[in-house]
């Protein structure tokens, strides 16, 4: 079976998924990483099912529109 090459996500380096530190290439691109997350520059969105909160999203993107033109 084939080793797959992939990038580090943070510095872009090449690596194995056979690395200690997979997906990164280091303890310290791991670190970067979760540094983002904890700090917020990474986030989980997921869409709005809400129809209520759905209506008043549209309402103000209206609102800002009408203002803006």
């Amino acid at each position: 079976m084939a080793t797959k090459v992939l990038r580090c996500p943070t510095c872009r380096t090449l690596i194995t998924e056979k690395g200690d530190d997979f997906p990164f290439c280091s303890d310290r691109c791991r670190r970067i990483d979760l540094g983002k997350w904890a700090s917020g520059d990474y986030k989980i969105t997921s869409p709005i099912l809400d129809p209520d909160l759905l209506e008043d999203l549209e309402r103000e993107q209206q609102r800002h529109n009408k203002y803006e033109n």
